[in-house]
């Protein structure tokens, strides 16, 4: 079995000439292109055809996360700008639906632009009806704790970044946010507010598409992980070993688990990798409640390396039917759960059975959990994609990966 530890990522590379990034969207969503792969064979297709290519009985699961304007720029008395990326909240809950609830002043991990040039003391920024403040209160590596606050103190901090902050594009796109892209860079479905990047595989779908897959029988259900600014973080270590991945927030349901425990045995396909890494995470905390009935609320956790460390395996009813079982002891209706899970060669999925996803970046995370799916047949599918004019990354073309 390959050793997920000793791959090297300079193995997970192919040629991505700048053209064939999408810089902006299809004027319609669903206009975009679809790969399929089906058992080794690649077919063309549009993607409205997606309804009439899934395996019957599929259960399709959304990420319904929504991505929030993290981007706030600051004036300094002096006339410059300091620009603050919010990336996750530290205090007074590190929960990111209470965080966006919080009113008043709250403490965030954010990466600051232009740092060198902010002195000392607090930035100011207006906003229509109100001001946002930002202090400094300590760096840690590679980010700084800022504390925000604000007047209207009533506010919530999801309205305040409402009206004052950006929508944060993907470093590649290389461009500035348009008007398009406060409604193209959201699914259609996109509910619960606190991701910095959009689960994009979910951008293609319209409401025709989900019309068209309930004419076929195909049933849907949702999920939520906010996607981390870490989605787009390189890996510059020679060996995964040496990368630590991103924790991302996961919240799981009563109904998704119902509806999963009702589903396995058929197919299951997740809508983009973090519905993927999701799923597959719920797993690992359904064998961890097995093996620790009386772990607590707040080590909810799955670990880089733990689906390549554990020993005694449960089955995946198993696994669902224990956390069902462990809500029912904690009497609550939800999960909120974190989730650092790699998903590399050498991992055997354990819910899901296909994917649908977009084209992902070279020497990323994203292309070895691709690469956990279908193996060395990636190369094949890329290479298609390249020679037929598919376009790429978060606002790019679609594939249905069924191994």
């Amino acid at each position: 079995m390959t050793d997920p530890k000793k791959l090297a990522i300079k193995d997970f590379v192919y040629p991505l000439p700048d053209e064939r990034i999408a810089r902006f969207p299809l004027p319609e969503r669903d206009h975009s292109k679809l790969l399929q792969y089906k058992g080794g064979h690649i077919s063309d297709h549009t993607f409205t055809d997606l309804p009439g290519l899934l395996p019957p009985q599929t259960l399709l699961v959304f990420n319904d996360t929504k991505v929030v304007q993290a981007r706030l720029q600051f004036q300094k008395e002096t006339g410059g700008t300091v620009e603050i990326f919010c990336l996750e909240p530290v205090a007074p809950y590190r929960e990111v639906q209470l965080a966006m609830q919080q009113t008043g002043n709250c403490v965030w991990k954010c990466l600051v632009g232009n740092n060198k040039r902010w002195k000392s003391g607090p930035v100011q920024l207006r906003f229509d009806g109100g001001m946002l403040q930002a202090t400094r209160e300590a760096q840690q590596e590679g980010h700084f704790l800022i504390r925000f606050t604000w007047e209207p103190a009533e506010l919530p901090f999801a309205e305040v970044l409402e009206r004052c902050g950006k929508l944060p594009l993907p470093p590649y796109l290389n461009r500035d946010l348009t008007p398009d892209d406060h409604i193209r860079y959201q699914t259609i479905y996109a509910n619960q507010q606190g991701a910095v990047a959009a689960p994009t595989a979910g951008l293609h779908f319209t409401e025709r598409v989900m019309a068209s897959l309930q004419e076929q029988h195909i049933t849907s259900a949702y999920l939520t992980l906010h996607v981390g600014a870490g989605t787009f973080k390189p890996v510059k270590a020679e060996v995964m070993e040496a990368h630590e991945m991103h924790a991302e927030q996961l919240y799981i349901t009563r109904p998704l688990l119902q509806r999963l425990a009702r589903q396995l045995g058929k197919p299951v396909i997740p809508v983009g990798t973090t519905s993927m890494r999701s799923l597959e995470s719920l797993y690992w905390l359904g064998a961890k409640a097995i093996q620790t009935p009386d772990m607590l609320l707040s080590e909810l956790h799955v670990s880089q390396w733990q689906a390549y460390e554990a020993t005694a395996l449960p089955t995946a009813t198993e696994a669902v039917e224990a956390l069902l079982q462990y809500m029912d002891r904690h009497k609550t209706s939800f999960l909120h759960a974190s989730t650092q899970i790699i998903i590399a060669p050498g991992y055997t999925f354990r819910i899901c059975n296909g994917l649908i996803t977009n084209f992902h970046q070279p020497e990323s995370t994203l292309l070895l959990l691709v690469s956990a799916l279908i193996g060395e047949d990636w190369r094949k599918v890329y290479a298609h994609a390249l020679q037929h004019d598919y376009r790429f990354l978060s606002y790019g073309d679609s594939s249905l990966l069924l191994p």
